[in-house]
């Protein structure tokens, strides 16, 4: 078990690390995924794997939040090492060119194709890049309909930069809004809480908003994902520094491993049609999808704190400057043996 005093003494996060390892690594998995499952997307495959949709759906209500919370947390240390102008010079360097090398460079080809399967257009990709990407305009809707030039899946380091930019500004009002509200939180998350509280938000965000403002990614009303991930990225942000809730995290691991499972079923089997359709039925399906959410979050969180691999392979796959770490007995008295909580 860490004691507050292996967590205080610390300078980096290496349960994070992995966190944030993991999800970039289920990204891609899942986007590769998505070409042979039933959804839309982009480009498809003529063969379907009927199989690989439940294992989508594992992954599919928890995978940006938790990406979003992490970077909630890096953000937070962040501003430890800086001021609130350079870290916002900083992330918008680190944000913006990328995003706009990849609208202009890594975007269009992805784009061309869709336009070509779904619509069969037959000019090459120069004619569609020069005469209609840089257009700023709605030609091809409604089927599908594409806004060019589009960010795509570069969507969340535009969301990710205008939560930063709107916390920033935030803290430029209110200096020390950071620790009161993030002391605040972590009491008002101590035990059981800290799995109830937080699946009450995602729950309520499934049932009033995703309604009204069904996921777009087009940054303007999409009021659902706003308050999906933003609400995760503030999580992270306001308890990065909290070091019992982190340690409550890892104690309730289990508890929310199964809990979700739970979720998780209670989700599938409404989806798959085996009971008649009703108001009751979809408001219990939603309540599912909302509460597995943040269980799965927190079971990951836990498992991950309470399950360390080598220092030495993380390194190789994480950058980093962002997350401090977080040392445990083994890390300070046996430097290259892989640390194992």
């Amino acid at each position: 078990m860490t004691t507050p005093q292996q967590f205080q003494s610390s300078d980096r996060r290496i349960d994070l690390d992995w966190v944030r390892i993991l999800a970039f690594g289920l990204l891609i998995f899942y986007h590769v995924g998505m070409l042979y499952v039933s959804w839309g997307f982009h480009i498809k495959s003529v063969h379907r794997l009927t199989w690989l949709e439940p294992v989508m759906l594992f992954l599919n209500p928890w995978r940006l939040s938790l990406l979003f919370l992490v970077s909630g947390v890096a953000t937070r240390f962040m501003l430890d090492k800086s001021s609130l102008a350079s870290l916002a010079g900083a992330r918008s360097a680190r944000l913006l060119i990328p995003l706009i090398f990849g609208m202009l460079i890594i975007v269009p080809p992805q784009s061309y194709l869709q336009i070509v399967e779904s619509l069969g257009y037959s000019a090459g990709f120069f004619d569609f890049y020069t005469r209609h990407y840089l257009a700023f305009g709605a030609q091809f809707c409604p089927n599908p309909c594409i806004v060019l030039p589009t960010w795509n899946h570069l969507w969340f380091v535009v969301y990710l930069w205008v939560y930063t930019m709107a916390l920033l500004g935030v803290l430029a009002l209110w200096p020390a809004g950071a620790d009161w509200l993030g002391r605040k939180l972590a009491v008002l998350l101590a035990g059981p809480s800290l799995l109830i509280v937080p699946c009450l938000l995602f729950v309520a965000w499934r049932l009033v908003l995703f309604p009204a403002f069904p996921s777009t990614h087009a940054l303007f009303g999409d009021w659902y994902n706003h308050g999906d991930h933003a609400t995760a990225f503030l999580i992270g942000f306001l308890l990065a520094k909290q070091e019992g809730i982190w340690r409550n995290v890892e104690g309730w691991r289990w508890v929310a491993l199964v809990a979700a499972a739970v979720c998780f079923s209670a989700f599938i089997l409404v989806r798959a049609g085996l009971f008649a359709p009703s108001p009751a039925l979809k408001w219990a399906a939603a309540s599912a999808y909302g509460g597995y959410q943040w269980l799965a979050i927190a079971a990951v969180l836990g498992l991950c704190a309470a399950l360390l691999h080598s220092r030495r392979t993380r390194a190789s796959l994480s950058d980093r400057r962002d997350l401090p770490v977080l040392h445990r007995a083994s890390d300070r008295d046996h430097r290259d043996r892989p640390s194992i909580a």
